[in-house]
């Protein structure tokens, strides 16, 4: 029977749609480079698809030092019993010490099947990962209590450890044309009996109209705006600036506001170049989710809230006067340009 010693490697999941590598896979390319560095062991990335030599090709770029790829026509679109079946394999074969996730819809659907496949625990949804530098395990951050905690869980007696990460909160490498590394090709046969169901149709959504994970400006509304028709003042200000807006948890919960904008350990975490807090005070849950933005400008009318604290610029007024000034001020230089 193999012990904890037996089990090396950092892996990570590499997903991918219709050819595409996810972001949240290359962001974990990058923390996972970092906890294999501190290991002293390798970051391997676990590839499902057809046709996805360029894609291999490219997570190595990306920092990982091997691919295990799975080449198979019916692996092209993601299943849960195809993809579970064929990672569940190669995990008893090889035997990594982590195994990463990102928090995706299909992250969160294949995680907890391979879990308990393999007979591991899974910590769901982290913001952080860390290396015990004493006892070499990792240590998992993730909100807990509604996000009013941060819990920090370790799997000292049982391996693969296994986490899904919240997309957003890690950062991906730049890619290195130069880096080389290893493809090893697995066996991505799957017995018929496997297959439970078959796609017949794929029919794509339109593009959501709320995409703060991928938005370079970010403008967010709190409870300061005063009512659901506040908000259209801020709207103004992100379409000023073609940014998106945003929302503090507050706000989604008085019902002003659907959730999909929303910011923080309960909503979306996001890293984007400038993000302007209108009337948001700054709980710790909010800041977690937006203290990592390039540029942070704060506006509120209290002088001690906790989000100057983070700010890299802070206005002390009322929103209600200042962010229209400001989009103004926007519009005539766009006129004038």
């Amino acid at each position: 029977m193999a012990g904890i010693e037996d089990y090396k490697d950092v892996w990570v999941f590499a997903e991918q749609r219709g050819g595409e590598l996810s972001k949240a896979a290359l962001q974990l390319l990058g923390k996972g480079r970092e906890l294999a560095d501190t290991l002293g062991q390798k970051l391997c990335a676990v590839l499902l698809g057809e046709d996805v030599d360029g894609l291999a090709q490219e997570l190595i770029y990306h920092g990982a030092d091997c691919v295990y790829a799975g080449d198979n026509p019916k692996l092209k679109n993601f299943q849960t019993d195809t993809y579970t079946y064929v990672i569940s394999n190669l995990i008893q074969e090889y035997k990594p010490n982590i195994m990463l996730y990102g928090a995706t819809h299909i992250g969160r659907d294949l995680a907890p099947r391979i879990a308990q496949r393999v007979w591991v625990g899974l910590t769901a949804d982290c913001t952080g990962l860390d290396i015990d530098p004493e006892t070499q395990n990792l240590l998992q951050t993730r909100p807990a209590f509604g996000g009013n905690l941060m819990a920090t869980i370790k799997t000292p007696n049982h391996r693969p450890v296994m986490s899904t990460v919240r997309p957003g909160v890690m950062k991906a490498m730049d890619p290195d044309r130069t880096r080389q590394g290893e493809v090893i090709k697995i066996n991505g046969e799957i017995p018929p009996e496997v297959i439970v169901s078959r796609i017949i149709e794929i029919v794509k959504e339109a593009k959501h109209a709320v995409n703060l994970e991928d938005a370079e400006i970010i403008v967010s509304g709190g409870r300061g705006v005063g009512s659901p028709e506040g908000f259209q003042i801020v709207q103004e200000l992100a379409d000023a600036l073609n940014g998106v807006m945003g929302a503090s948890r507050a706000t989604v919960d008085l019902g002003w506001i659907a959730q999909d904008h929303q910011v923080g350990q309960t909503g979306k975490t996001v890293q984007p170049k400038l993000y302007i807090a209108c009337g948001i005070s700054g709980a710790i849950q909010h800041r977690a989710g937006m203290q990592n933005s390039d540029y942070i400008i704060a506006i509120n009318k209290d002088p001690d809230a906790p989000i100057f604290g983070i700010a890299h610029f802070g206005v002390i007024g009322d929103l209600h006067e200042i962010v229209p000034l400001l989009t103004q001020e926007l519009l005539k230089l766009k006129g004038s340009a």
